[in-house]
């Protein structure tokens, strides 16, 4: 499978997640592009057959700044029929717990996709606990 993965990531949770899916993804012989979203465009995500956004939650519950014109590009996208899912970092201790994944998946959603899995949140585990939820993550999506 053609596979893209976007994401932001502030403390290195995040990115450490998108490549630890990535190389998991490139084990079952997918064909795996990972782009910081400051150097993505919406537009590029219809030449895959998957999608994967990765993204921290910032303050309580909302986008960070560097994912955000990525995001009101999406607006814009025709991603019917495409495979798509979140995942990213949080902090359980705020009421909306990696709110980011929720509202990236909500958005591929109303542009079209089939979300495959639900959304992956971390909270500030181990990377060893991370590489175990991005295992997971992967056999889920390869379902």
């Amino acid at each position: 499978m053609n596979t893209i993965i976007v994401y932001t990531s502030m403390t290195g949770n995040t990115e450490f997640m998108a490549q630890t899916i990535a190389n998991e993804l490139m084990m079952q012989g997918d064909h795996v592009e990972i782009k910081d979203a400051l150097d993505a465009y919406a537009d590029e995500l219809k030449d895959y057959d998957r999608i994967l956004i990765g993204s921290y939650t910032w303050g309580d519950g909302d986008l960070p700044d560097e994912i955000l014109d990525f995001y009101d590009e999406l607006e814009d996208t025709d991603l019917i029929g495409k495979a798509a899912a979140s995942f990213g970092s949080g902090d359980s201790s705020y009421d909306h717990f990696a709110r980011a994944v929720d509202i990236f998946e909500q958005k591929l959603q109303e542009q079209g996709c089939i979300i495959t899995v639900k959304g992956l949140k971390a909270d500030m585990d181990s990377e060893e606990v991370m590489k175990a939820k991005c295992r997971e993550f992967c056999e889920a999506l390869s379902v």
